[in-house]
């Protein structure tokens, strides 16, 4: 076996995990997880052009693609399933793809891994273009779904970006950005929903999390561009404006109710003792991010 598939390969120090308590087992792969952050540390410079590059394509009115099978494909539907009640980005914008569609979301059909034909099939259903994004994760580097993904990606001049969990993978040659996070042999030989996936799953929030911040649906280190759309999130609003803007609870909820409950807007007004017009149009003018609309207002009366 090539050793650049080091995911695949034998873990020597757990050869005998079938003989050891419940303790032992779960101590070694706390120790195993331990150099999870130091691989994605490794990785962070090239993690951070993907970020900026994502932004500039998301602002052509880019979309973002995750596209994997097994372990990989479901962790890019979960983050990218979150993102719109987070955030408020428009539904399918930042799309996770799985192979075997979302029946593989609740069983195994790891067996659809190799097919190249159907993931080219669904991006062209979604009119999938050179604005938009692919992001391909695969443990091995190597899953033919993903590669021919990307493969397809390339011919339209799209953005790529490559998560795989060896070194000098195929993915990674083929991509724009190749964000290699090597976890090596995990704790039973080749179960890559472990380490490779910890590592997936870390990668994929940076990813996410990064954009939505530099787009700016984030005020500090709060979320403002939520739905709000049950008592938990709104209670959550009205703590994001108290904490902002240091104002009671319930002059948080009046300035919430007289902005429709639109948590920007409702910021904007105390920040700036403006109107609600007044940040509808800065908040335009801002392409929706709050900082620069609150700093644009108070340049203009400089």
């Amino acid at each position: 076996m090539s050793k650049k598939n080091a995911t695949e390969q034998t873990n020597q120090q757990s050869v005998q995990l079938d003989e050891w308590s419940s303790l032992e087992i779960i101590k070694f792969m706390n120790q195993e997880d331990e150099k999870i952050a130091k691989t994605v540390n490794e990785a962070l410079p090239i993690i951070a052009h993907a970020v900026d590059a994502i932004v500039e394509r998301w602002k052509m009115g880019g979309r973002c693609f995750v596209v994997g099978a097994g372990t990989s494909g479901r962790l890019g539907m979960v983050d990218a399933v979150e993102l719109g009640p987070t955030f408020s980005i428009e539904q399918d914008s930042w799309i996770g793809l799985v192979a075997g569609g979302k029946e593989a979301m609740l069983q195994s059909l790891e067996q659809t891994e190799d097919d190249e034909k159907e993931i080219v099939a669904e991006l062209k259903r979604y009119s999938f273009g050179e604005s938009d994004v692919i992001i391909g994760v695969t443990a091995s580097g190597s899953t033919p779904f993903v590669l021919a993904a990307v493969q397809y990606a390339n011919e339209l001049s799209a953005l790529t970006i490559g998560i795989s969990n060896n070194k000098d993978t195929a993915l990674s040659a083929i991509c724009d950005y190749g964000i290699e996070a090597a976890t090596g042999a995990e704790v039973i030989r080749g179960s890559t929903r472990l380490k490779a996936g910890t590592s997936q799953k870390m990668i994929l929030n940076m990813l996410s999390t990064a954009t939505m911040v530099r787009l700016g649906k984030v005020y500090q280190n709060e979320m403002v561009d939520m739905k709000l759309i049950n008592k938990k999130l709104v209670k959550r609003a009205v703590q994001a404006m108290m904490n902002i803007t240091d104002i009671p609870e319930q002059a948080a909820l009046k300035a919430l109710r007289e902005n429709a409950f639109d948590l920007k807007s409702a910021l904007f007004t105390v920040l700036t003792d403006g109107t609600t017009k007044d940040a509808s149009y800065y908040l335009a003018q801002a392409n929706g991010h709050l900082k620069k609309a609150v700093q644009q207002y108070f340049k203009k009366g400089m």
